[in-house]
């Protein structure tokens, strides 16, 4: 009796680590930033109005640092083994203040993390941030639902739905987040052009 319990310690011990060893071992997760290229400055005037960017609406799969894919049809899953460094909808957030910062026209520029009062507010929601697969071939596809509001009552000026879709240049995960860079730098290029051009229009149409 006394040799049992002498040894019964050891006995546990062993017990616990051969119990450990039937769970599996987490998956290595590589983190990803969004890449960028910087928009150029652009040779115009800087405006005399203030913008904010406010983080955009997503579903469940879209505000998420998952990688999304859809292999199939409805089918949506996301890469293995490999996330994104935030939630896509504050990676593209973070996009645009960028290329806003690059075109330089927007002197008085803010984001909804520090909630500070702007003459207009981009903001929308963000449909689809994925690689989908036509054929064989992935393909990055971003769609953006944008909403320009005045602060001056909250009214809607504009709303324009963007689509951007870049092919990715092989299959491995590297390879797709190039491509959602490549895509990411043709949006914020888009919504900056579209949003400089709505303030004038808002005001011609109010007088």
């Amino acid at each position: 009796m006394r040799l049992f319990v002498r040894f019964l310690p050891v006995l546990t011990a062993t017990m616990l680590l051969g119990a450990c060893s039937i769970f599996p071992k987490p998956e290595p997760q590589e983190t990803y930033r969004l890449p960028s290229t910087p928009l150029p400055h652009a040779d115009a005037q800087p405006v005399n109005w203030s913008l904010r960017v406010d983080t955009p609406q997503g579903g469940r799969m879209i505000d998420s640092a998952r990688i999304a894919v859809l292999p199939q049809g409805d089918v949506i899953t996301v890469y293995r083994g490999a996330r994104w460094s935030d939630p896509a909808t504050t990676l593209l957030r973070n996009r645009l203040i960028d290329a806003f910062k690059d075109d330089g026209r927007i002197a008085a520029l803010s984001s909804d993390e520090s909630s500070l009062q702007a003459d207009y507010i981009l903001t929308g929601d963000m449909r689809a941030f994925q690689t989908e697969y036509q054929g064989d071939h992935p393909v990055v596809v971003i769609r953006f639902d944008a909403r320009l509001i005045s602060n001056a009552g909250l009214r809607i000026v504009a709303t324009h739905r963007f689509e951007v879709t870049q092919p990715v240049n092989g299959s491995a995960v590297p390879q797709v987040v190039t491509a959602f860079g490549q895509a990411s730098d043709a949006l914020a290029a888009q919504l900056v052009s579209w949003t400089l051009q709505q303030p004038a229009r808002h005001r011609s149409t109010a007088n």
